[in-house]
């Protein structure tokens, strides 16, 4: 029988990696290849998380997806962690100024979790990023500009054990990312120039706490023709204001009233 903490462990690593594969799903395979675990054990967690009300499985096409308990333990924890209220204005502020998708990316551990998206009003957008998805810090623009605003010492510690190559190319090798935290730093914003999905290029923007600490950013992606220079430079300036603004409202929340 495994340990507790392997099992909770490996429960919480399905669920988030189910939250990355919302609204398809993913079946057992998948998520025991993704979570290295062999399958009956994905399989054994799986539905004892099902009991739970966790998860659920689509018996028409074997997906697993988050369940309704899922939805109340978020909607319990929203009024302690939930900054999106806040975010959401600017996140759609951003949209409609650009025309661009538009996204709210938080920090958790070596990851970004998107949180908020918003269309704008160009006809072609990127599909890249939605709410729930998780990147390495250093991939994706937000991720980016989290890396690249680190202290010096977070970001190498995180460089030395940070294996993106074989998932994301050698784009992604420790050497690449510090040149590319050295442009960001340098511009203040950060440019995915389709690294990810070839032709979908994307601008991020980190957002500090009240103690100077990057912990989100703000990021639109668009086509290369919309994201590429000349507009570039404009479409950064603007998402550094909207993040300059995000981080003063941080700011004002964490303040004594």
């Amino acid at each position: 029988m495994e340990p507790g903490p392997s099992v909770i462990r490996r429960s919480a690593t399905l669920l988030r990696l189910l939250a990355a594969q919302e609204p398809e799903g993913a079946t057992t395979t998948h998520l025991a290849q993704a979570a290295d675990v062999p399958r009956p054990t994905a399989h054994r967690l799986l539905s004892a998380l099902q009991e739970e009300g966790l998860v659920e499985r689509d018996n028409s096409t074997g997906a697993w997806h988050l369940g309704p308990e899922c939805f109340l333990l978020g909607a319990a924890a929203t009024t302690r962690h939930d900054i999106t209220p806040v975010a959401r204005q600017i996140v759609l502020k951003v949209a409609r100024e650009t025309g661009e998708s538009a996204f709210f990316s938080v920090r958790r551990g070596d990851e970004t979790v998107c949180v908020l998206r918003e269309d704008g009003s160009f006809p072609i957008r990127s599909h890249v990023l939605h709410e729930g998805i998780r990147f390495p810090l250093g991939v994706a623009s937000a991720g980016l500009a989290l890396l690249a605003f680190l202290p010096d010492s977070q970001r190498e510690a995180y460089l030395a054990r940070a294996d993106l190559v074989a998932a994301y190319g050698e784009q992604h090798s420790a050497e690449a990312l510090r040149e590319r935290v050295a442009a960001t730093r340098k511009l203040g914003f950060a440019v995915n120039p389709g690294l990810i999905v070839v032709g979908s290029w994307g601008l991020g923007a980190a957002v500090f706490d009240a103690h100077g600490q990057p912990y989100g950013a703000l990021s639109i992606t668009g086509i290369e023709a919309r994201i590429a220079p000349p507009r570039q430079l404009e479409l950064g300036r603007l998402l550094l204001e909207a993040a300059h603004t995000l981080t003063a409202k941080a700011g004002d929340q964490a303040s004594p009233g």
